[in-house]
């Protein structure tokens, strides 16, 4: 084995003499390689999981590869493999045709190989270009800071990654934030980024500033892993596209080769995408009216400005924003987990205004909370028990003092059944169910308590084509029923497909309703950055509702 002591990364013999040589040489041997990373089946197994069957994954210089595929399906763990957070337990990983050991992050960067991940990893108190250098080797005593913000700054500016590199991170916006972390990659080194989710926090303005950024570093020979749900980012950015379905590489198509229908088949491995069932009825009465509601965030400074809305029987309305707006805010405002400062909250004619939890659900108000295990749900205790824990108080399921434990199980069979979760046994902790049926079985012990108004927040975040197709159409029908639902997402796709009116919130305030008929991408981007109001004459400020 000759090891690279200078990079970190250990070099196989057996990758051939040729490649060993030129390793010694410090010359690359193999830039005809054809591939720059080539993983060939690769293993990687978890008790009771197998999370990676054999998969062989190759990327080219400059090229963007989309990989897809449901939770589950083994994308995160081969791309943490890739980045050295995982070591396989079969298969190899080539670079430039050379086959390499990652053993850390640390090595899989001096290998070139770098990753974003969806949730930052940067500190808040500290500037852009001190996040750069962070837990770099070199220099190893004295910093020349301005130096490097001058290196900062030019690598920024030669791929359209505008960033000063003097501004604190808590000072940039989230979609600057992520150009940190690109620009991290790439002050390290890394030819090949893999980049997780990373649209999901953004504006569609700054996700196009994001594909525009792509695009130069694939025409800088550089090379990027692209993990989304999106199919329509997949059709724009991607030059190829990877499939994964139940730990198994499904196929590897050129995007002219591919298109959404196929992909989301091949993804599920039935037909997907069937049309979302119409609505049946006309708003009724109003159900929720929030009028003038301020509120405190967590760091003790308004989060809430002022917001008025209304939510009607039958009528689903979205709340788009980039996350930290105060969606989470609005959200819990009304489901009594924060205290309203100034301002009223109605329902169905009601004050509910800073009503205890239990009072608020007692009224019939169902919440799915954007942190489903931590907030919903409790990850250690069993479906049956995760099932009651809003009805343990009545019957059937209470006698008295005691819970009615045929009854329970009763209660929670007939709803793992009726929402088709996927369980091994109904005595099974929640934490080991996947994303999807989880959040199937939040919603079914939910929609259980036949609420009239449903406050649903990120309700398919983190979930595949199927399992969010699934989810869309209980809202709808929940819609139809007349429930009045309050859906507060990120992914305007689904609010576009599910919202009969959207409410844009910025820096904690409305900045206007539109309705479906009204629905512009590019205005409603516009919103998001706070740059422009909705001048629909709906008075959204007001809580005026749109019929």
């Amino acid at each position: 084995m000759l090891s690279g002591s200078s990079t970190g990364v250990s070099v196989d013999a057996g990758a051939g003499t040729a490649a060993a040589a030129a390793a010694n040489a410090g010359v690359d041997a193999d830039a005809d390689a054809a591939y720059v990373v080539e993983m060939r089946d690769i293993t990687k197994r978890f008790p009771g999981v197998l999370a990676n069957d054999r998969i062989s994954f190759q990327v080219r210089a400059g090229e963007v590869h989309a990989l897809l595929g449901e939770n589950g399906a083994g994308k995160s763990t081969l791309m943490n493999i890739l980045s050295g957070l995982y070591r396989p337990d079969g298969g190899e990983i080539l670079v430039r045709g050379r086959r390499v050991h990652l053993g850390s992050p640390r090595h899989a960067i001096a290998a070139g190989i770098g990753m974003v991940h969806q949730h930052f990893r940067l500190v808040q108190s500290f500037t852009v270009a001190q996040n750069v250098t962070l837990g770099m080797s070199k220099p190893r005593f004295v910093l020349n800071m301005r130096a490097i913000e001058d290196d900062v700054a030019r690598l920024s500016s030669s791929y359209g990654l505008q960033t000063d590199p003097r501004a604190k991170i808590w000072q940039l916006s989230v979609g600057e934030q992520q150009r940190v972390e690109i620009v991290k990659m790439l002050y390290r080194g890394a030819d090949v980024l893999i980049l997780d989710e990373p649209t999901a926090v953004l504006t569609p303005q700054e996700a196009r500033d994001l594909f525009t950024t792509l695009n130069r570093m694939k025409q800088a020979g550089r090379s990027i892993i692209f993990i989304t749900h999106k199919l329509d980012e997949v059709m724009e950015v991607a030059d190829r596209v990877t499939v994964l379905r139940d730990g198994r590489a499904i196929a590897t198509l050129d995007r002219k080769d591919a298109t959404p229908g196929l992909l989301a088949s091949l993804m599920v491995g039935r037909e997907v995408g069937g049309a979302v069932p119409g609505k049946k009825a006309a708003c009724g009465d109003c159900v929720l009216r929030i009028s003038s509601v301020s509120a405190l965030g967590d760091r003790g400074t308004l989060s809430l400005r002022s917001v008025s809305l209304e939510v009607a029987a039958g009528e689903i309305v979205g709340i788009a924003g980039v996350a930290g707006n105060g969606q989470r805010e609005l959200a819990e405002v009304i489901t009594g987990l924060r205290r309203v400062q100034e301002g009223r909250i109605l329902l169905r004619g009601a004050d509910i205004t800073n009503r205890t939890p239990l009072e608020i659900i007692r009224c019939g108000v169902g919440h799915i909370p954007e942190d489903r295990l931590g907030t919903g749900m409790v990850p250690n205790l069993s479906i049956v028990d995760n099932v009651i824990l809003k009805s343990y108080r009545s019957r059937p399921v209470a006698r008295g003092p005691f819970i009615h434990a045929k009854a329970a199980r009763e209660h929670a069979d007939n709803l793992v059944r009726r929402f088709q979760v996927k369980a091994a046994g109904l005595d099974r902790p929640i934490r080991l169910l996947s994303g999807g049926n989880s959040q199937k079985l939040l919603l079914a012990r939910e929609i259980s308590a036949n609420p009239g108004l449903l406050v649903a927040v990120h309700p398919t975040r983190g979930l595949d084509i199927g399992a969010a197709e699934a989810i869309h159409h209980v809202l709808i029908e929940q819609r139809n029923r007349g429930v009045a639902i309050l859906l507060i997402s990120e992914d305007l796709e689904e609010l576009a497909a599910l919202a009969d009116r959207v409410a844009v919130m910025f820096a904690g305030r409305v900045m206007g309703v539109l309705r479906r008929d009204e629905w512009d991408i590019e205005r409603i981007g516009l919103m998001m950055a706070g740059s422009a109001t909705a001048d629909t004459g709906h008075g959204a400020d007001k809580g005026d509702r749109v019929s």
